[in-house]
């Protein structure tokens, strides 16, 4: 196509590649999916085009587009992104990991019914959510800095004309004249071969695939393991991926690096000297690693961090608790803003800066950090990093709305929830962890409570709603604003009634709900019956009992 003669100077600049031409070409009469190198582009990407499309867009299922933007401010408590707002009366919306999953979710069931017409995405729309398209324009042959990979653009173009969706389907990749040579055998090559990485993901592989093995008494000896080793795929490509050491070498350094980890124990058979009848346990410390599918290679630093907890656990706030529930993993993508971090520090009371100075981290590093002296004593800088997400996990607990701390620490509103499903995730396996050895007792109802508050992490009195199905916060605070502030309430509303006095609730919804609440209900009052009867009930062991029983034998 050429599009130069038909663009003003102004959109030439704004446009150099002729995006809104190659996608006024297909909406709003079909869909179209823009992917883009990064978040930010996929936002200037979709304001650039919206400046650029006719009032006439504005008209194309206009109420539609309006209930989008309501519900989206429903789920986000009232707050709306500035870009869709701007963006979605056009039929145009960005798509990346900065969004919430109740925004995403909102988004692409617009852009299925056909409300969207248009995407601007990142590369893991491609991956996972099943969104055709009639066209797909490919912004630039780059995944962030990285050059695209065959299956990944693949992936991408994949989505062009679905079959039993779309009869047709187009793609189109923009590229630079640099990248020429790359992009031709981009898609010329076949696609990359799929490998094992088994052994690669050395912690979250091998180690624990074995040790689920024999915790689970699947396979016990060396022998048994070795023999399961060889059905895996990994063992199917063993000559391709193995150089320099054979699978029973690794087999042997995977046991023995757990051995000495202290997750497992060896124990020679009797009679026998030869190695491969070596039977293995797994250790306290093991099975509760197991239970709590910690990731191995954090398991000694948990044990470890919990067990310095107890010598001085802080309980005046959940701060202490929150560190200590902080996922490892994301500690270590963690960029602090050392200003945030300092004025975020300078907020807390004395106690909860104890818990900093209790994990090693001083007032005067952080201060020193965010005016850029330099520092001799050398601090652990997953411990500095933790430290920071479990200040932004305290924040969010304390206001429960996702958008101020987003705003608060200047970090994408999606990662914070991320950030906060994987605290909910785990604590429950810490828990899980601390059900399992005895001196971790104390930590139980403590990990039992902070989980609820992670998962739900709205103000106490919305908890029981949300527990309903179809009820995420927006609507719990709907209903409670209402009038409807207990489980009880719930079960016993009339539909009709609340489609009246809830906004956006639809027949189905409402039906739903109390069918929910009734259920739950339900099981809460047969649980509580129970626990009645058996309180109730005359203990087997009762003297009297006993006596009479013996005088009629």
């Amino acid at each position: 196509w050429t599009f130069s003669a038909l663009y003003s100077d102004t959109l030439k600049k704004m446009d150099p590649d002729h995006l809104v031409a190659l996608v006024t070409e297909v909406i709003p009469s079909y869909s179209c999916l823009v992917f883009c190198p990064t978040k930010k582009n996929c936002e200037n990407v979709a304001e650039m085009i919206c400046k650029s499309l006719s009032k006439e867009y504005l008209k194309h299922k206009e109420k539609e587009k309006q209930e989008v933007i309501q519900n989206l401010k429903n789920v986000s408590g009232g707050n709306l992104c500035r870009v869709l707002r701007h963006t979605i009366p056009f039929g145009v919306a960005y798509h990346h990991s900065g969004l919430t999953s109740d925004e995403r979710k909102l988004l692409e069931e617009a852009y299925s019914t056909g409300v969207l017409c248009l995407f601007t995405c990142t590369s893991t729309l491609a991956a996972g959510v099943n969104l055709p398209a009639r066209r797909v324009i490919l912004r630039a042959p780059y995944v962030a800095k990285e050059f695209l990979k065959r299956n990944q653009y693949k992936q991408m173009i994949g989505r062009a004309g679905r079959a039993g969706i779309d009869s047709v389907g187009e793609s189109i990749l923009i590229l630079q004249e640099k990248d020429k040579q790359q992009v031709l055998q981009l898609i010329s090559k076949p696609l990359e071969n799929c490998y094992s990485h088994l052994v690669q993901e050395f912690t979250k592989g091998i180690q624990t695939l074995f040790l689920s093995l024999i915790g689970l008494k699947i396979a016990t000896n060396l022998d048994d393991i070795y023999r399961f080793m060889s059905g895996t795929f990994f063992g199917v490509q063993q000559k391709v991926l193995l150089k320099e050491k054979s699978l029973w070498e690794i087999t042997m350094e995977s046991l023995r690096y757990l051995t000495e980890k202290g997750l497992l124990q060896k124990d020679t058979m009797c009679g026998s000297e030869e190695e491969f009848q070596n039977n293995f346990h797994i250790t306290k410390l093991g099975r509760a690693s197991f239970k709590g599918t910690i990731d191995l290679a954090y398991c000694d630093i948990l044990y470890r961090d919990l067990k310095k907890g107890l010598e001085g656990l802080m309980l005046e706030s959940l701060l202490h608790l929150i560190y200590l529930t902080t996922p490892y993993d994301m500690a270590s993508q963690c960029d602090p803003d050392w200003m945030i971090y300092f004025r975020q520090f300078n907020q807390l009371s004395p106690a909860e800066q104890n818990v900093a100075a209790l994990v090693g981290v001083s007032e005067n590093f952080i201060g020193k950090k965010a005016s850029g002296q330099a520092i001799r004593k050398k601090v652990d800088k997953n411990i500095v990093n933790r430290l920071y997400l479990s200040f932004i996990l305290y924040t969010l607990l304390k206001e429960t709305n996702i958008w101020s701390v987003s705003e608060k620490f200047n970090m994408p509103r999606g990662y914070i929830q991320s950030l906060l499903s994987a605290a909910a995730a785990f604590s429950s396996c810490v828990l899980h962890f601390c059900e399992e050895l005895e001196e971790f007792w104390v930590y139980r109802a403590l990990l039992g409570e902070l989980t609820k508050k992670l998962t739900y992490c709205v103000k106490a009195e919305l908890i029981p709603l949300m527990e309903v199905t179809g009820v995420l916060e927006g609507r719990a605070r709907q209903l409670y604003n209402a009038g409807y502030k207990s489980l009880t309430h719930l079960a016993n509303a009339n539909p009709e009634v609340l489609i009246r006095t809830i906004d956006h609730l639809s027949r189905r919804q409402a039906k739903q709900i109390v069918s929910s609440a009734k259920m739950l209900l339900h099981e809460k009052a047969e649980a509580l019956q129970e626990e009645v009867e058996e309180l109730l009930r005359l203990p087997s062991d009762f003297p009297g009992l006993v006596a009479s029983s013996t005088e009629k034998a």
